[in-house]
C-alpha cells in the first residue's frame, strides 16, 4: 500500500477496536433477542444454535451493515440491527458446515470445538439449516416496510445461494487444485466470500435509504475487501499458528486447496492484496469523515494477523 495512503488514513487503532467491538456486542444482543422470541425451537438444536451466535468472532460483516447504514443515514436504524442479525445467521450456518467431516473436516471454530465435535453431526447440520432459514424468517418478520424486505431478502440470498456462496464453495470443494487456473480461484474468493461482503454493505445501504451513487460505491467497497479478506485467509493459513487462528492451520496445504500463495507465491499474494485494500478505500473516497471507521476497516483487515 502507497505511504499517501496510510498517511492520508493513518486513524486512530485503539477507536476503531473499539468501535468493532460496540458493534459484536450489539450484535450479539440482537441475535440473542431474535433466538428467545423462537419458543418453539427443541431445546437441543437452540442450544446448537446459540453456542455458534454467541461463540465470539469479531463480526466484521454485521459490522459493516451498521456503519453502511449510518454513513447514508447519520444513525443506525432498527432495520440496519436487523440485516446485521440476518448476517451473522447466514455465516454462522456457513461455518458450521465449513467445518464439517464431508467438507473442511476441521474440529475447532473461534478456539473452542467446532459444531458437530460439540454436538454430533446431524445436530450441526440442522443447526445450520435453522439460521439459514431462520435470516430470512427475520427479515421478512422484523422488517416493517414490505419493499424494504423484500430487497434485502432478495440481496442476502443471492449472495448466500447457488450463485453466490455455495457457487464458490461448490467450487472450492471440487478437488485438490482442479483447473488451478488464476480465473478459477478469482472465480472462488469473489463467491464464496466477496459476495457476502458486498451484499453486507448494500444491507446497510437498503437500511439507511442510499441513493444510487451510494449504493453502487458501498457495494465496490465491499466486494473488494472480500476479496482482500479471502487472501488474508490463504495467507494466514500458512503463517499463523492454529491458537492464533482458533481454527487448525495449515489446511489449505495439506488439503491441496487452491489459494493465492499455492498458485502465485507469498509476495504476489499480498501485492494484490494490497491493491484491493487501496480499491477499496478509492471505492468511497466521495463519503466525508462518516466513511472513516470503513476506511480503517480495509486497512486493519490489511494489517490482520489471525
Amino acid at each position: 500500500m502507497t505511504t499517501d495512503t496510510f498517511q492520508k488514513h493513518a486513524y486512530n487503532k485503539e477507536r476503531f477496536t473499539a468501535a468493532l467491538a460496540d458493534k459484536a456486542t450489539l450484535t450479539g444482543r440482537v441475535l440473542a433477542e431474535l433466538l428467545e422470541e423462537q419458543t418453539e425451537i427443541p431445546p437441543r438444536l437452540r442450544e446448537a444454535m446459540d453456542y455458534m451466535l454467541q461463540s465470539g468472532g469479531k463480526r466484521i460483516r454485521a459490522a459493516l451493515v451498521m456503519w453502511a447504514c449510518e454513513i447514508v443515514s447519520g444513525l443506525l436504524n432498527p432495520d440496519a440491527q436487523i440485516a446485521a442479525a440476518a448476517v451473522e445467521m447466514v455465516h454462522t450456518y456457513s461455518l458450521i458446515h465449513d467445518d464439517l467431516p464431508a467438507m473442511d473436516d476441521d474440529d475447532m471454530r473461534r478456539g473452542r470445538p467446532s459444531c458437530h465435535k460439540r454436538f454430533d453431526e446431524a445436530t450441526a447440520i440442522l443447526a445450520g439449516d435453522a439460521l439459514l432459514t431462520l435470516a430470512f424468517e427475520v427479515l421478512a418478520s422484523e422488517i416493517d416496510n414490505p419493499a424494504i424486505a423484500v430487497r434485502m431478502i432478495r440481496t442476502l440470498s443471492e449472495a448466500a445461494g447457488p450463485s453466490g456462496m455455495i457457487a464458490g464453495q461448490a467450487a472450492d470443494m471440487e478437488g485438490p487444485h482442479v483447473n488451478g487456473s488464476l480465473a478459477k480461484l478469482e472465480y472462488i474468493h469473489l463467491n464464496k466470500t466477496a459476495e457476502m461482503f458486498a451484499a453486507s454493505a448494500a444491507l446497510g445501504a437498503i437500511a439507511g435509504r442510499a441513493n444510487d451513487g451510494q449504493m453502487s460505491a458501498l457495494l465496490e467497497y465491499g466486494m473488494k475487501i472480500g476479496l482482500g479478506f479471502q487472501i488474508a485467509d490463504d495467507l494466514l493459513d500458512m503463517t499463523a499458528s492454529s491458537s492464533q487462528l482458533g481454527k487448525t492451520a495449515g489446511k489449505d496445504a495439506a488439503q491441496g486447496k487452491l489459494t493465492y500463495p499455492a498458485l502465485i507465491g507469498m509476495e504476489k499474494s499480498r501485492a494484490i492484496f494490497e491493491t484491493f485494500t487501496c480499491q477499496a478505500i478509492a471505492a468511497i473516497q466521495d463519503f466525508g469523515p462518516e466513511a472513516d471507521l470503513l476506511r480503517q476497516m480495509a486497512m486493519e483487515l490489511y494489517r490482520r494477523t489471525q
